[in-house]
């Protein structure tokens, strides 16, 4: 998994440097997401493998419709250096790079339950107010968590979880 950030990175960068002399950061994203999620289908990573799968075939499969023509030749350069399976993890290092720009966190909220709306406008305006930033919030629901969340917030994460204190309780009562 680190090589392959390791190795999607200067393509972000790449990508972002493109998207934002064009001003099309929001265009680019969107396609972006949706050439990884194709990429990302493990029979799609198994076609993108193969040899006899030309570069023009694999840009046309992983360009979503009305792409831009600079996005198609990003893909281009993707497919001639085989490192289109790397499209995942280059949307993924693209959104950091743009949430940055904009001045944005991008915050995970993973709850035992789901969250009602007003609790997580709660805990959107507490993460605004910590970090000074917009902050875009996703959520998941993870049962074995028992009760609480757990919040991931770029490299912050704060884990208000029963799991967590319980295995916070049990750390130190071992010690």
């Amino acid at each position: 998994m680190s090589q392959s950030i390791t190795l999607a990175r200067p393509y972000a960068r790449a990508a972002f440097g493109a998207a934002s002399d064009e001003q099309q950061l929001p265009a680019w994203s969107q396609a972006l997401g949706f050439s990884a999620q194709v990429a990302a289908d493990p029979r799609v990573a198994a076609l993108l493998l193969n040899p006899q799968l030309s570069r023009e075939q694999a840009v046309m499969l992983l360009s979503p419709d009305g792409a831009g023509q600079a996005y198609v030749r990003f893909l281009g350069v993707l497919a001639d250096a085989r490192r289109l399976t790397l499209l995942p993890e280059i949307a993924t290092l693209f959104e950091q790079l743009r949430a940055e720009a904009e001045r944005v966190v991008l915050a995970t909220v993973t709850s035992a339950a789901e969250l009602p709306e007003g609790e997580l406008d709660t805990i959107k305006a507490a993460l605004a107010r910590r970090f000074g930033r917009d902050v875009q919030v996703s959520t998941a629901v993870d049962a074995s968590l028992i009760g609480g969340a757990i919040i991931n917030a770029g490299d912050v994460v704060i884990d208000g979880s029963l799991k967590g204190k319980l295995a916070r309780l049990q750390a130190a009562l071992a010690n």
